[in-house]
């Protein structure tokens, strides 16, 4: 193709050449032998123009040559008589040149005007198919958002129906939603806290460090807040770690519920089994000394009555006997009961000895071998702890001998601190690890005994801990020496 052109513009510069020497030929009546060069200029300024400098050139020297030929004496031939057609030449020669190249110079001109402006009209071309496009791609992300907006929109209307309170922490841990439900519950409105400190407006209680909680995927506990009107109120609290598409955390989603009613209700409830224990232990107190005082006093002057008998009258000796040994077991029995409802030696003498008599006591009913052991700076405690450490041990002595199958206990009593601490180990045969975390749950499985022990504990701010593998099991109950008076029996009879 470009060759084709070439050739073009050179067959244009020769006819130029042709039809500027046949001009001349038709003037050179009116224009004789002098000034051969009139339409030679037409020509050259054509192929300078239009043709280029290699067809330029050919035009010039075909213009030349005819010129030399036909219209310079002598004439048809290329010899040169005069030095003014010589210089006549050279100057034509140079005035073309001079021609060519500012044909050529403006001629590049305008091709790089024409380049610049095709290649203006291309860029423009392609800036308006980018924004074309761009206009496009941000139509679509506003329809995107718009969708997503109305989404969010949505969420959040579900969020604002729910009843719990739910706000987003940010990473400066500031506020960044609010719902309706944080609003019913806090008294505060949305447009009051955006932007502002959760502990500016709450005044979170912790459990633990905040910052062991913002450390966790997500955490649930409970929390104590200060509403709007001072009141303060306990909720249960879900956080849940908030990330970017980097996994960079960027704040917190926190769903409280309130539950300050619950817990008014389990405090309650504690309490009133923590009232009930009193009341039993009361209870067993009372018993155990109306079966001393009053019935062990009526057996024990039937015994002396039926005495006498048998010492005055011979032949109901037998019958007489026989009624005193009866007496005497009812005796005993009366004896064993009272004590274990409630030992005296609880009161009169303190925990060390009602343990030791008990601990005997048990290892002559069971055929168990019992280790005791007390440190002797054990001194006479609280009534509220002895009793709990006694109800402990018996406790604990009971389940050894209904389900351990242990031939031996170990019994340990001794003060650390301010606590004492009872440990009862036996080499039985354990417990199941499934049945252990129920009990330690506080499951069904832990019974009547070992649950009121728990709350008997709880309300003196103590613990019970349970370890159990196949050696056997160890218990360990831990009580505060100093806790707060229980009521007066004078209360509770």
């Amino acid at each position: 193709m470009r060759f084709r052109q070439n050739t073009t513009k050179y067959a244009l510069g020769v006819l130029a050449a042709i039809a500027a020497l046949l001009l001349r030929k038709v003037l050179d009546p009116l224009l004789g032998s002098e000034n051969p060069y009139h339409t030679a200029w037409a020509a050259v300024v054509f192929s300078a123009w239009y043709c280029g400098v290699g067809p330029s050139i050919v035009t010039v020297v075909v213009i030349l040559a005819g010129i030399w030929y036909w219209f310079l004496p002598p004439y048809s031939t290329f010899t040169l008589q005069s030095k003014t057609e010589i210089f006549g030449m050279f100057g034509f020669l140079f005035f073309s040149a001079v021609i060519v190249l500012l044909g050529e110079t403006t001629r590049r001109s305008i091709t790089n005007r024409e380049q610049a402006e095709e290649q203006l009209r291309i860029a423009r071309d392609e800036l308006e198919d980018r924004v074309r496009e761009r206009t496009a791609a941000l139509k679509e992300s506003a329809a995107a958002l718009e969708q997503k907006t109305a989404e969010v929109v949505e969420k959040a209307s579900m969020l604002d129906s729910a009843n719990d309170a739910i706000f987003v922490r940010t990473a400066a841990d500031t506020i960044s939603y609010w719902n309706k439900g944080a609003e019913r519950l806090y008294g505060w409105t949305r447009e009051e806290v955006i932007g502002r400190s959760p502990h500016e407006i709450l005044h979170t209680e912790f459990p633990i460090p905040l910052q062991d909680i913002q450390t966790r995927e997500s955490w649930v506990g409970e929390l104590r807040h200060t509403k709007r009107d001072g009141s303060q109120i306990v909720v249960a609290s879900h956080w849940t770690t908030l990330r970017d598409d980097r996994g960079n955390a960027t704040g917190w989603l926190e769903i409280n519920t309130d539950i300050t009613s619950r817990k008014r209700a389990e405090d309650s409830a504690r309490s009133l089994s923590s009232r009930i224990l009193n009341l039993q232990d009361a209870e067993r107190r009372r018993i155990a000394r109306e079966l001393h005082d009053s019935l062990g006093q009526y057996l024990a002057a039937l015994k002396m009555n039926l005495d006498g008998i048998s010492l005055s009258v011979g032949e109901v000796n037998k019958v007489a006997a026989d009624c005193s040994s009866i007496v005497e077991k009812c005796l005993t029995e009366t004896r064993t009961i009272s004590h274990l409802l409630h030992p005296p030696l609880l009161d009169e003498l303190g925990l060390g000895s009602a343990a030791r008599w008990y601990v005997d006591e048990f290892a002559r009913r069971s055929g168990i071998a019992v280790n005791y052991e007390i440190s002797p700076d054990i001194v006479r405690l609280h009534s509220d702890i002895e009793i709990a450490l006694f109800r402990a041990l018996q406790e604990g002595l009971t389940n050894v001998h209904r389900h351990s199958g242990a031939s031996s206990v170990d019994i340990r009593l001794r003060l650390e601190g301010k606590r004492v601490l009872l440990e009862i180990r036996d080499n039985g045969r354990g417990i199941a690890h499934e049945q252990l975390s129920r009990l330690l749950d506080g499951g069904s499985e832990a019974g009547v005994g070992l649950a009121g022990l728990r709350e008997r504990l709880r309300e003196l701010e103590g613990a019970l801990e349970i370890k159990s593998d196949r050696t056997g099991t160890r218990l360990v109950i831990v009580a505060p020496i100093v806790t707060k008076p229980t009521e007066p029996d004078a209360l509770v009879a």
